[in-house]
C-alpha cells in the first residue's frame, strides 16, 4: 500500500510510491565483468523540501545468498515537475556523476530514465551513459538498468526486485489506523 506522509512536499506526491526502505536481490551481467547475483538496500526519504533523497548499496551474493563483497553504491536527489518530468542528480562510488531525465508514466507508478550528462574521474572505469526503468508492481519496487561504454553498446546489466521493509514504528502506526474490530475478531473477515 502506498502511503503519503503528511509532511511530504505536495509536488512530490507522484513519487510517493518510492518512499521507504527497500531490500531485495537481483542479477548483474556486463561484458568483461563477473556475472553475479547481488543483494540491494535502497532508501528513498524526504525532509519536506522539493526532492527525494536516494541511497543504494549493492553487494555480491554467494550461492547461499551470503554477502561476499560490495558491488556498487550510489546516492542522489530525485525531483519531479508539474508535467511529470523527473530529474535526478546521482553520484556513484566508481567516480561517476550523472544527470538523469525521464518521465513518470501516465496512470501507473513507473519511471523511465536516461542519462543526459555523465562526468567521470580519472580513476573511474569506462562509462558513456545508461537508461533505467523503475516500477511499483504488486507492492514491490522493481528496476532494470542499462549501461553503455565506448566499447559496449547500451544493454541491460542490472535488475532487481525489492520488498519494502516495515519498521516497528510503521507497524504500530498501521495498527493505530485500523478500524475498530468486532469483539470476536472473526466478524471482521466475514
Amino acid at each position: 500500500m502506498i502511503q503519503i506522509p503528511s509532511d511530504l512536499n505536495p509536488g512530490l506526491v507522484p513519487l510517493a510510491f518510492l518512499l521507504g526502505n527497500w531490500e531485495g536481490a537481483g542479477v548483474f551481467d556486463f561484458p568483461g565483468e563477473e556475472k553475479c547475483n547481488f543483494g540491494q538496500e535502497v532508501v528513498f526519504s524526504h525532509d519536506g523540501r522539493d526532492f527525494l533523497e536516494y541511497t543504494s548499496h549493492t553487494w555480491v551474493l554467494d550461492a547461499e545468498g551470503n554477502k561476499v563483497r560490495p558491488l556498487e553504491s550510489e546516492s542522489g536527489y530525485w525531483r519531479i515537475d508539474k508535467n511529470r518530468k523527473v530529474e535526478i542528480v546521482m553520484v556513484r562510488d566508481q567516480g561517476v556523476v550523472e544527470v538523469w531525465y525521464g518521465e513518470l508514466a501516465d496512470q501507473k507508478p513507473q519511471i523511465d530514465l536516461a542519462t543526459d550528462a555523465v562526468a567521470r574521474t580519472a580513476a573511474s572505469g569506462p562509462y558513456s551513459g545508461g537508461k533505467r526503468l523503475y516500477g511499483y508492481v504488486k507492492s514491490d519496487l522493481m528496476w532494470v538498468g542499462e549501461k553503455a561504454t565506448p566499447d559496449v553498446e547500451l544493454r541491460p546489466y542490472m535488475s532487481a526486485q525489492l520488498k519494502k521493509v516495515v519498521t516497528p514504528e510503521e507497524v504500530a502506526e498501521m495498527a493505530r489506523n485500523l478500524p475498530d474490530m468486532p469483539d470476536d475478531g472473526i466478524a471482521f473477515f466475514r
